[in-house]
């Protein structure tokens, strides 16, 4: 099964002419028709990009945001810590989100690398946005909670390239305060610029459908601590 990290400098055109030029992404990409096959259909899953030691999850910003994080590797300048951001361990997930990096505010789409741990320390902190979500047994138990932690969770229909809405779950993660500092001065290990590569899948699906359309290799993501499992009740 070939895996390759796209797009590439070169000057073969591929499908519809379109060239994949540009910086390499250091991320490794698949055919979404292979991927979607291995897939599960439902329940709830966190679909990424991970190994043994490290998981990656996206957002989308406006250009002078994802610039200054590209250039220094945290984010900064006009990013704001006082207010909740939300991040996404699943590449389709964002892509819905921010119409395949065509929103206005959306235009440049960023992976960032980070620690499985400190990714696993969000999950067990991660307390469901709405009460009937929670699972807790009285509202005033959700509020204390929501009160105590710095992460939110909320469960989404995962959506197909299309943006057509699926059965399967789809996880993000809304922090704040310390958590949101930790995250965006500390806890980066990389920051992926996938701008580039997400034009020319966009272009691609514009194009041929999903025959040509590549996506970065995502597996279910399972923590560590089979407590958070439980917790999230994944399936």
């Amino acid at each position: 099964m070939a895996i390759d990290k796209l797009p590439v400098s070169t000057t073969d055109k591929g499908p519809c002419g379109l060239r994949c030029t540009g910086r390499a992404m250091n991320l490794a990409t698949e055919r979404y028709v292979t991927q979607n096959a291995a897939w599960p259909g439902a329940g709830r899953h966190i679909l990424a990009h991970h190994d043994a030691a490290t998981i990656v999850v996206y957002q989308a910003y406006r250009p002078s945001i994802g610039a200054y994080a590209i250039r220094h590797g945290t984010l900064d300048g006009d990013f704001s810590y006082r207010r909740m951001s939300w991040i996404k361990p699943n590449f389709l997930w964002m892509m819905y989100r921010s119409g395949w990096g065509t929103k206005q505010g959306q235009d440049v789409v960023l992976g960032f690398r980070l620690q499985r741990q400190f990714f696993d320390g969000l999950l067990s902190q991660a307390v469901a946005s709405t009460f009937p979500a929670s699972g807790l047994s009285s509202r005033a138990d959700w509020a204390a909670a929501v009160a105590r932690s710095n992460v939110r969770l909320q469960w989404d229909p995962d959506h197909d390239p299309a943006g057509k809405p699926l059965a399967r779950r789809a996880i993000q993660l809304g922090l704040r305060g310390p958590v949101l500092l930790a995250f965006g001065k500390r806890e980066l290990l990389e920051v992926i610029d996938m701008t580039p590569f997400v034009a020319v899948q966009r272009q691609l699906f514009q194009c041929t459908g999903v025959a040509e359309l590549r996506t970065p290799v995502e597996r279910p993501y399972v923590p560590a601590d089979a407590s958070i499992a439980r917790r999230l009740q994944l399936d």
